[in-house]
């Protein structure tokens, strides 16, 4: 594609996950949301200076689990999220938009 081509975003997300609304896209929005909290929850783990074993310690966890949190392997309870945040020194605030 040279620079002065029109490139439609729309057209290809299509093409990979399908039309808005469909099982696929709807599937893969998922996905993506899930992997964007893991990688907001080991940015908040580094910048708190823990380790996974620390942060597993501090929540009674192992460092196994919080390793499949952070990969988006599985997505925490609501609960487990609290305690996390706890364990960074983080708060969590729930607003409306």
């Amino acid at each position: 594609m040279n620079n002065k081509e029109i490139y439609d975003v729309s057209a290809e997300l299509e093409k990979v996950f399908g039309v808005e609304g469909s099982s696929t896209r709807e599937k893969a929005i998922e996905e993506a949301w899930e992997d964007y909290n893991a990688q907001i929850l080991l940015d908040a783990r580094k910048n708190s200076r823990l380790s996974q074993a620390q942060l597993a310690e501090r929540i009674g966890a192992n460092k196994g689990y919080i390793s499949r949190i952070e990969r988006g392997l599985i997505v925490p309870s609501i609960a487990t999220f609290y305690k996390l945040a706890a364990a960074m020194g983080l708060s969590v605030e729930l607003r409306p938009n």
